[in-house]
């Protein structure tokens, strides 16, 4: 099917627009990540990290939706442990003792993920860096190196690349309709990013409510590398109502400080 014909179908502008939906809520993951590490970094380089970060986002999900045979290849399993999951409400095994090429990835990625968020809560709470990294206090983060920060959101695109394909390949199988989605859906992250990473950066509490996201999602990464499929929608759901819960925080808090600057002022005046 030529390309005018595929836009003529109102399948497809079904397809794509689903899509597009589905890569925003599931490159959130992706951005969060993005604009913590990015905030770690002299303000002159943040943007920059972001762009770059995005744009490899990019160009890794089209590099991949272009291998797609082989992405798909990466769902038959590899070797088996042979050992029997706990059996569950139906007989079935709770947990796959089978492990695919995607498994293994999901795995490594969440484990990478619980480590840093892990490390990232350790140096907010307890206000020392490691070797190599400052403290930054006003943002509660240790600022890393540009190549430092680049490499770590390249290994974390690939996971989130990788878990995004292979989402989309049930839903459709027109190569075009998915780099479609995926270009739009990257161009709507590049206009979020800056925004997202500012509204962090004036709310440092909103780092730790970052931070323990980024634990939730290490650990539904690595529950489903071991055949344990948590709903994505429980954790959006839960992601949704910390951050609005945290908002009406930040709200009250802006008001109170707002009521004291007035009162402060006032006073002056009076005396």
């Amino acid at each position: 099917m030529d390309l005018i014909a595929l836009l003529a179908e109102p399948a497809t502008w079904a397809a794509l627009i689903t899509l597009i939906t589905l890569e925003i809520v599931l490159g959130i993951d992706n951005l969060v990540f993005i604009a913590i590490l990015s905030n770690k970094l002299p303000a002159a380089q943040q943007q920059k990290a972001r762009r770059i970060g995005l744009f490899l986002a990019l160009g890794m999900r089209i590099a991949l939706l272009l291998l797609i045979g082989w992405i798909v290849t990466l769902q038959a399993p590899l070797f088996d442990l042979g050992l029997a999951g706990t059996p569950g409400p139906h007989g079935e095994p709770t947990f796959e003792t089978a492990f695919s090429g995607r498994d293994l990835i999901l795995i490594a990625g969440g484990l990478f993920l619980l480590w840093k968020a892990t490390k990232e809560i350790h140096h907010n709470i307890d206000g020392e860096g490691e070797s190599g990294e400052l403290l930054d206090h006003d943002k509660g983060l240790a600022q890393i190196a540009f190549g430092a920060a680049i490499a770590q959101i390249i290994a974390l695109d690939l996971v989130f690349s990788i878990d995004s394909i292979l989402t989309a390949v049930g839903m459709t199988d027109d190569v075009p309709i998915m780099i479609a989605a995926v270009v739009i859906t990257v161009a709507i992250m590049m206009v979020a990013a800056d925004p997202l990473a500012r509204f962090i950066e004036k709310n440092p509490t909103l780092v730790m409510l970052a931070l323990a996201f980024l634990v939730m999602i290490g650990l539904v990464l690595v529950a489903d590398g071991f055949g344990v499929h948590v709903p994505k929608g429980y954790v959006y759901a839960a992601m949704a109502f910390s951050a609005l819960v945290e908002t009406l925080n930040i709200i009250g808090r802006n008001r109170r400080n707002r009521l004291r600057a007035s009162q402060g002022g006032v006073q002056a005046a009076r005396s």
